[in-house]
């Protein structure tokens, strides 16, 4: 049985594919059989009328990940929009039983699966059906990963949404903070703060630049649960 985990961000821009990229790294380094899925991408650029996952690419190169990225995600939209928009202006719209497929597909294959958001919690996945990222969340039930720039503010967002996800039934089992500097009074009190506040334990510090995610591979394995059908 596989085991998998749902990373999330307290909104775009956050580096979410960047650190999602190091996670699955640190597995495989780790000789952890680890992959990757995406339910819904949007903003992929185009090569002779072909689109192209920049982000599902993005994290099997640095990953090391031999697969086709198209094979990793159930949608892909040109538009660099909210996926909900996206479909609507491109056709394709998001069906919750073609996620809960190929997510199964992806998850039988390898020994731990990482699973890539799309935006921040309630990103609308589907407006006209109602469906935001966090229904699927709740579909694929993992718990999840919340990354989040270290920088000023970042208390309010993390705070936010971790209330958030609780409130609605979803399990946070840590937090990664993105683009840290060491010695920063900001960066190091608003760790000290969204764990008080929280209750998660902010797991790694991701420093602009890295190249690996530093922490105890044992801790991160931990940070994921049995993938339940």
């Amino acid at each position: 049985m596989s085991r998998g985990i749902f990373i999330t961000g307290t909104g775009t821009d956050v580096g979410k594919t960047y650190v999602t990229a190091l996670v699955v790294k640190k597995l495989r380094s780790c000789g952890v059989d680890a992959g990757y899925y995406k339910a819904a991408l949007s903003g992929a650029d185009e090569d002779n009328g072909a689109l192209i996952p920049g982000d599902a690419k993005y994290v099997c190169d640095i990953a090391g990940i031999n697969a086709n990225p198209s094979d990793c995600v159930s949608y892909i939209y040109k538009n660099a929009y909210s996926p909900h928009l996206a479909a609507l202006i491109e056709g394709n719209p998001v069906e919750p039983e073609v996620i809960r497929k190929d997510f199964d597909r992806s998850s039988e294959k390898y020994e731990y699966i990482t699973v890539e958001g799309s935006g921040g919690i309630i990103c609308p996945i589907r407006y006209d059906k109602k469906i935001m990222l966090e229904d699927i969340v709740k579909e694929l039930k993992l718990p999840t990963l919340l990354v989040a720039d270290a920088g000023l503010g970042t208390i309010n967002s993390v705070v936010l949404t971790v209330f958030y996800m609780l409130q609605h039934g979803m399990r946070v089992n840590g937090i990664i903070f993105n683009r840290f500097v060491d010695g920063d009074t900001i960066m190091e009190d608003n760790v000290k703060m969204v764990e008080e506040m929280t209750g998660i334990k902010v797991i790694a510090k991701v420093h602009k630049g890295d190249t690996e995610l530093d922490i105890d591979a044992d801790i991160l394995k931990g940070m994921y649960e049995e993938v339940q059908k």
